[in-house]
């Protein structure tokens, strides 16, 4: 079977969307499936639909000899969008021709600082990890490449300067995605400081700040890679090999967040895509850890415990899917600022995305750090909606108890707890402190474990039995999950 190319393709007479010349105008760090799926789908879109007419150049930052298998295919891969959307099941298929090449700066970084010559060249996209975007003092100028990703960006970035410092408009648009706070912000700080470390110059900071701009972005598709166990059946159905395959759920949205100008130049709005623009990307954050994580943390654990082990099976289940929603619709989007229609659009979208027939997501993946989860993910709503309401919301207060009863283990091993649903073990995968805590209240009644939980400042950062009468309710719900199961509970609550 040949190998997936421009000439395969035609030979195929495939019929789709394909740019095989256009200047090379995106450089990206990072060549996972995630960026793949996101990113480069979308610049492929915007190319399609919009005349944005550029080609995306991947740089590694990390050492794998990936290179060549992108060189192989011409940068080509084919990509399929999959899940449950407007009550139908959905698979769509789309051949990504935005790429042009692969670099690899630890072969030759020289190819890489190359691209900054490039006058056409004006976007930076990257995602390098939550551990991408930090600091090392030890990263030298004169490293081949610098060790960090913002320490070859600079280096990558004074490249530039030497080239077209004197010319306005040459410097970049970066877009970050990165998975932490202000991503865009924290990659210019790093940026800043090795600019002073290594001496670049006045000159140098102040093209950094006039003539870039660091966007700080909010990413969110769940991508799910390489189909390993079905890449074979597909390429024989595709009729030719792809070892770059990517799969990645239908929905997608982008916020980034930077100035209106932008559209300018990444004409987002002329193609249709869920990209927005805008001065200010945290109320789309907040509203996507309320809703979409919020909601995977106040429902998951009761569920297992309830006897689920797939978040696509609950969404199944009326009573439970109705807990879900009622936390949603009743508990969290009260909490939340922008417009109504716009946070129960989201929350629909949410429900479908739980429904997707392609993804297996195991509860008990989910339920991994559960602490430091409901501690960022719920509680913000919980407090909100007491200060707003005055009263306490039922489901995410049973959320807490359900959150107890899961991490009620009897045994320690191996930095994991063990505990039981019904005649069946299962592990809880927390920090050793969590997990040492709850070995320790192992037997206490149900009074004393929600005393010591809500009491245990270490975890929650504050004393939640001053929330008032949190402390009592939470108590009332343990105990009938003790007696009645989960289930009960969640019944009661739809």
């Amino acid at each position: 079977m040949k190998k997936l190319s421009y000439a395969v393709l035609k030979e195929q007479g495939y019929d789709g969307y394909l740019l095989e010349s256009a200047p090379e105008r995106v450089l990206q760090f990072g060549e996972g499936n995630f960026l793949r799926a996101f990113v480069d789908y979308f610049i492929d879109e915007l190319n399609e639909k919009a005349g944005f007419n550029s080609k995306v150049v991947l740089c590694q930052p990390i050492a794998p000899d990936l290179d060549d298998r992108f060189n192989e295919q011409e940068g080509l891969y084919t990509l399929f969008l999959r899940g449950f959307q407007d009550g139908k099941k959905i698979n769509k298929k789309r051949v990504i021709s935005c790429v042009s090449r692969c670099l690899n700066p630890y072969k030759d970084f020289e190819a890489v600082l190359a691209c900054a010559d490039n006058p056409d060249l004006r976007f930076i996209a990257c995602n390098t990890t939550e551990a991408g975007i930090t600091y090392d003092s030890s990263c030298q100028f004169n490293d081949v490449p610098a060790g960090s990703y913002p320490g070859k960006l600079t280096q990558f970035m004074y490249r530039r300067f030497q080239k077209f410092g004197q010319e306005a408009g040459k410097g970049f648009i970066i877009l970050s995605c990165e998975l932490i706070e202000d991503n865009g912000k924290e990659l210019e700080k790093c940026v800043l400081k090795y600019a002073t470390q290594w001496n670049l110059g006045e000159d140098f900071i102040n093209w950094i700040k006039t003539e870039n701009i660091f966007c700080s972005t909010l990413v969110d598709r769940i991508v799910t890679g390489y189909p390993r166990t079905e890449a074979a059946a597909i390429c024989e159905e595709l009729g030719y090999e792809d070892n770059l395959i990517d799969t990645g759920e239908i929905f997608g949205f982008w916020v980034i967040e930077g100035p209106q100008s932008i559209k300018d130049e990444f004409p987002v709005d002329k193609a249709n895509l869920p990209i927005l623009i805008t001065d200010n990307h945290k109320p789309y954050k907040q509203r996507k850890v309320r809703i979409l994580n919020g909601a995977h943390t106040s429902f998951v654990l009761g569920a297992y415990l309830a006897g689920q082990d797939i978040v696509r099976d609950c969404m199944n289940d009326d009573v439970i899917c109705g807990f879900m929603n009622k936390t949603i619709y009743d508990e969290i989007i009260p909490t939340l600022d922008l417009p109504k229609t716009e946070l129960e659009n989201f929350a629909a979208a949410v429900t479908e995305r739980f429904k997707n027939p392609f993804i297996d997501h195991a509860l008990l993946s989910i339920s991994l750090n559960s602490t430091s989860k409901w501690k960022a993910r719920v509680m913000p709503s919980l407090k909100k909606y007491v200060e707003r309401k005055g009263t306490l919301p039922a489901c995410i207060t049973a959320s807490f108890a359900f959150y107890i009863a899961f991490y009620n283990g009897y045994a320690m091993s191996e930095d994991v707890l063990t505990a039981k649903r019904a005649a069946n073990e299962y592990t809880v995968k927390d920090d050793k402190a969590v997990l040492e805590f709850y070995l320790a209240h192992k037997d206490d009644s149900a009074a004393d474990l929600v005393h010591a939980v809500c009491t245990n400042t270490s975890f929650w950062g504050e004393d939640l039995t001053q929330i008032s009468g949190f402390e009592a309710v939470v108590c009332n719900y343990l105990t009938q999950i003790r007696e009645n199961g989960a289930y009960e509970v969640m019944k009661a609550l739809a």
